[in-house]
């Protein structure tokens, strides 16, 4: 019996049959790259005036994060607990997110008269989902447990110091939520290693995605928070590192309520993200919307920012982003923003540290925000 014809595909390049993984890369990792052109992005798209590429770029990002949680009507606002702090006060508040959820919040005033400058800090992943807001702002009015992780987690990612105190204490206001499944959003029988993935795939039978939600609860907090009578609507600003990063370039990108952000640890391109060479993508499920590299890549979705000012800080020995891929993401976005005549707005640096927002890189976003809020 004659061999069959692959029709089309000399024999020395055909595809393997024996197994579809390497590690965790397909076998077909580079021509799969090789698909990835990004038809959407700045220089690509064939709408050639900025304003209306952002528009239609927009579009590409809300329909890759699926279906939205209704938004709230309502936010039907609790303050739970205050605590008197030096030179601000604390609050904890109860507020409608969306039709869907009502969340907890720390909602740090600082003394005097408003409205004050704001920024909302976007806490990190860490595979760690038992604090979320308490990664940002020292907790009260809550078990002796969650202190002390709060307290031990600030001496893994954040140099024993709390931004959102540090922050307050410097006159601005502050807000921090959960995202969804961290904190108070977690799970009702307790968190396992496996169960996010299984919760993320529910989501998406529901025709949901959850770093879609991630992001439009984001959304939403910044619709909120422009609400608040001690804010200054025209000054809200956000910060995060690692997860909090990525949500931090996401929310400046998609919000038109915030003007300035600071993401620290975490921009990347795919090419390098996802390579043979440089290792692997580590940001799972919470940090991927599906589909979305049909259209556009990770700085060209931070690029719908400019003309804001955005602060990105990334470290030379973080092992979860290449300094190759973070230097490629740099000068992309340079040129979007220069390209917009606004590129004194936009500061990227690459610090001889790993992943990491300890008090040199706080201190480092503060000035920033003083400068830009």
């Amino acid at each position: 019996m004659a061999a069959l014809a692959v029709i089309g595909v000399t024999a020395s390049a055909q595809p393997f049959l024996d197994y579809g993984f390497e590690r965790e890369f397909p076998t077909c990792l580079d021509p799969m790259h090789e698909t990835l052109t990004y038809p959407m992005a700045w220089g690509n798209s064939p709408v050639k005036a900025f304003d209306l590429w952002k528009v239609e770029a927009r579009k590409c990002v809300l329909d890759a994060m699926q279906m939205a949680p209704p938004a709230s009507t309502d936010y039907r606002t609790e303050v739970v607990a205050t605590e008197r702090r030096e030179g601000y006060e604390a609050r904890k508040l109860r507020f409608n997110l969306s039709a869907f959820t009502r969340a907890e919040a720390y909602y740090l005033v600082p003394d005097g008269e408003g409205p004050f400058p704001t920024v909302i800090l976007l806490h990190d992943h860490g595979g760690h989902y038992v604090i979320g807001k308490e990664k940002m702002v020292r907790p009260f009015a809550c078990p002796d447990s969650i202190r002390e992780d709060a307290e031990w987690w600030q001496t893994q990612c954040y140099g024993g110091r709390y931004v959102g105190d540090y922050l307050a204490q410097q006159g601005y206001a502050v807000f921090a939520t959960d995202a969804l499944y961290w904190g108070d959003r977690g799970r009702r029988e307790g968190r396992r290693e496996d169960t996010h993935m299984r919760m993320a795939g529910n989501l998406m039978e529901l025709g949901y995605c959850w770093s879609g939600i991630i992001t439009y609860d984001d959304i939403y907090t910044a619709d909120y928070v422009a609400t608040l009578p001690e804010v200054d609507k025209e000054r809200i600003g956000c910060m995060g590192h690692s997860m909090g990063g990525y949500r931090t370039w996401m929310l400046a990108a998609m919000s038109d309520k915030v003007k300035a952000g600071v993401a620290v640890c975490w921009m990347v391109t795919t090419d390098v993200q996802c390579s043979w060479k440089y290792g692997n993508e580590y940001g799972g499920f919470a940090n991927t919307l599906p589909g979305i590299k049909r259209y556009l890549d990770y700085p060209h979705i931070a690029a719908m920012a400019s003309p804001k000012a955005m602060y990105f800080i990334n470290g030379q020995h973080d092992k979860l982003f290449h300094p190759e891929g973070v230097r490629k993401a740099y000068d992309y976005m340079h040129g979007v923003w220069d390209g917009q005549g606004a590129g004194d707005k936009l500061k990227t640096e690459l610090w001889d540290m790993p992943h990491w927002c300890g008090t040199e890189v706080q201190d480092a976003a503060k000035a920033f925000l003083d400068e830009n809020l």
